[in-house]
């Protein structure tokens, strides 16, 4: 099974903002709990589906996991290069705003867990039934806006885009070889905080830690995994 990979680094900042010890960090918190929220949001291209797909992994083993796709160019294999497991993935095509929470309350019926990408115009009141029914039927649920942010409260973890860094050509030209991503997290008992991720095409061993999706957990790994 491929490995998600997320390097974690300390970096302090300005704000809110705490530095970040990856020894005291509750690794088992960044899982798709029965009931739980996470959110992810950003810009694309900026490593948020991969993360998103990411946490499907370790529910894929036990149970049925569904992608709902809004933009219409899901691909199953980036779900797999990620761990997902291939017998249990189902994909869900749904552009239309006005048909979205009920396509996706539906869905949360008897399955592990859900990665929902969320079109722009979704009323705050969708998503807080949404919400509600998600901790009623024990499903683990990622929210990615793929406009705007999540409403306040709806999640227990909240995970926002920051900055990507391309690594590869040095001279402005070359070949990419992989990104290093950025992300803040926040939510209930977690400190704000920024994490990095490394996310390699080519398999790369990162010099630093990093977190590996495994069963029930994310477990410090030194692996990579490719896009």
């Amino acid at each position: 099974m491929t490995e998600a990979a997320i390097a974690v680094s300390s970096r302090p900042r300005t704000g809110d903002l705490t530095s970040f010890d990856p020894s005291n960090f509750d690794w088992a918190s960044f899982v798709l709990s029965p009931g739980k929220i996470v959110g992810l949001e950003g810009p694309a291209g900026w490593g948020l589906t991969r993360l998103g797909l990411s946490l499907l992994a370790a529910p894929s083993q036990v149970g049925t996991v569904v992608v709902i796709d809004v933009r219409g160019w899901f691909s199953p294999l980036a779900a797999w290069q990620v761990g997902v497991n291939r017998h249990r993935l189902v994909v869900v095509r749904c552009a239309e705003r006005r048909l979205w929470a009920q396509v996706t309350a539906a869905v949360l019926e008897g399955v592990a867990a859900v990665y929902a990408e969320i079109p722009a115009g979704v009323g705050e009141n969708d998503l807080r039934r949404l919400a509600a029914l998600t901790r009623a039927r024990k499903a683990g649920l990622a929210l990615r806006p793929l406009r705007g942010v999540l409403p306040p409260g709806i999640t227990h973890m909240r995970v926002r885009a920051s900055g990507v860094d391309w690594v590869g050509p040095d001279h402005g030209h070359g070949r990419l070889s992989g990104r290093q991503l950025s992300m803040e997290v926040s939510g209930k008992s977690i400190p704000l905080r920024e994490v990095q991720f490394a996310d390699s095409s080519t398999g790369v061993s990162s010099s630093s830690g990093v977190w590996r999706q495994v069963p029930g957990k994310l477990a410090p790994s030194p692996r990579t995994i490719g896009v």
